[in-house]
């Protein structure tokens, strides 16, 4: 279990919403992307230091970015690549998650 996949996502999704901000004034971008990355953030600390529900907090903050990115998939390579790589974190983390319950 690692929480290297988490920081990167994190820090990705706060780099996008502010680059998306600076580009469009999109506050929606900016709380989301922010928003999540602190998700992705505190997961990845909490999974660093061993503590209770980085793991689950790590599933939600990529459940989170693939539900509203899909819709959106089509519309351009960012889109694309942050349904590709909350795909990707989703399956991974949700994998981490069915592992350690069993």
């Amino acid at each position: 279990m690692s929480a290297t996949p988490a920081y990167i996502m994190g820090g990705l999704c706060i780099v996008g919403g502010i680059t998306g901000f600076a580009r469009t004034r999109s506050v929606p971008s900016l709380v989301a992307g922010v928003g999540v990355g602190l998700l992705y953030l505190w997961s990845a600390n909490s999974i660093a230091n061993g503590t209770a529900n980085g793991i689950e907090g790590a599933l939600g903050a990529s459940a989170i970015l693939l539900l509203s990115s899909l819709p959106r998939a089509a519309k351009g390579p960012v889109p694309a690549v942050l349904t590709v790589a909350s795909t990707a974190s989703t399956i991974y983390y949700g994998k981490t998650y069915l592992a350690l319950r069993q």
